[in-house]
């Protein structure tokens, strides 16, 4: 499994994609940015005549942006989780019904208006891909010697595909980040909210079984172990649900002011900042699925003091 490197535009820096040869041929594991460093980067790296199969751990603009790059300059089949494949032919819905989820936040057009006009600014949603296939819904890929396990909690989508003794896990874990758990619609109902929480304390016992594979993540060059990057992650959940719990009866809006007094301009950032608080509400409403989850896979001994003081 090769590791290549790409500048982005946005605030996440570099960014990898992947690429191995199996038995089939040439095989790609997201592509990098819609930018022409990204196109440089795949064309220097990969060679997109042979190339088989291109595989997108989520759909987000940094992972996916270059989808159609690759259906243009190769014959390469393209596979996409099934979540990012509804967001896809459901947007317009999609986004009325995030317009009304942040309104029931409390939220109106001041933020919703701004908001959408910033995705549009920053291409937050490139095209569609041109022709994909659902990961969920194609048997045989493990007689390509590819697998996945489903983990999602930084969106619905996340996948983690394994090949031999690696794993290339997109944003799922990363060496000293917070992946912000991003607020959406529940894809599979399209009513109410995606429970990033919950999501997440079932993920942890999916990456679990990662432990003593290769991490290939989609940020920082390199990830020790799964156990170190879930600590971190969880660490840093529980150190900012303290901060949230005097403030856990206010308005979000009023939880932002108290946290942020002010400083958050951008629509974006505020969006992320809204996910995060929710996701610690949640927490904090029900913090036992993260102590079962984390007592499981052995690390609940390691946070003991601190989910203490969320509890």
């Amino acid at each position: 499994m090769h590791q290549h490197t790409v500048q982005t535009p946005y605030m996440v820096g570099e960014v990898h994609f992947y690429s191995t040869e199996l038995d089939c041929g040439p095989v790609l594991f997201d592509t990098g940015p819609p930018t022409p460093e990204g196109e440089a980067a795949l064309l220097r790296h990969v060679d997109l005549a042979r190339l088989k199969y291109l595989f997108i751990t989520h759909c987000h603009v940094d992972h996916y942006g270059l989808a159609n790059f690759v259906t243009r300059q190769s014959d390469a089949e393209v596979f996409i989780p099934r979540s990012d494949a509804i967001k896809f032919q459901r947007h317009d819905e999609r986004m009325e019904r995030m317009s009304a989820l942040l309104g029931s936040y409390g939220f109106g057009s001041e933020l919703t208006v701004p908001l959408k006009e910033s995705f549009e600014r920053n291409k937050v949603f490139p095209a569609v891909p041109e022709r994909f296939r659902i990961v969920e819904d194609t048997p045989g890929l493990a007689e390509l010697g590819i697998s996945y396990l489903p983990c999602p909690g930084h969106s619905q989508s996340d996948l983690a595909y394994l090949v031999g003794d690696a794993a290339v896990t997109g944003d799922i874990l990363l060496r000293n980040i917070f992946q912000a758990p991003l607020l959406d619609v529940d894809l599979n109902t399209f009513s109410g909210r995606f429970r990033n929480y919950d999501a997440y304390c079932n993920s942890l016992l999916a990456l679990a079984q990662l432990r003593g594979r290769r991490i290939m993540p989609g940020h920082r060059q390199y990830v020790k172990g799964v156990d170190q990057a879930i600590f971190f992650y969880v660490r840093t959940l529980l150190e900012r649900a303290v901060q949230i719990r005097p403030l856990r009866m206010l308005p979000i809006s009023s939880i932002l002011d108290q946290l942020f007094k002010g400083r958050l301009a951008e629509p974006f950032f505020i969006y992320l900042k809204i996910s995060e608080i929710i996701f610690m509400l949640d927490l904090l409403e029900n913090p036992a699925p993260l102590k079962a989850s984390l007592e499981q896979i052995g690390l609940f001994d390691q946070v003991y003091a601190l989910y203490e003081a969320v509890a």
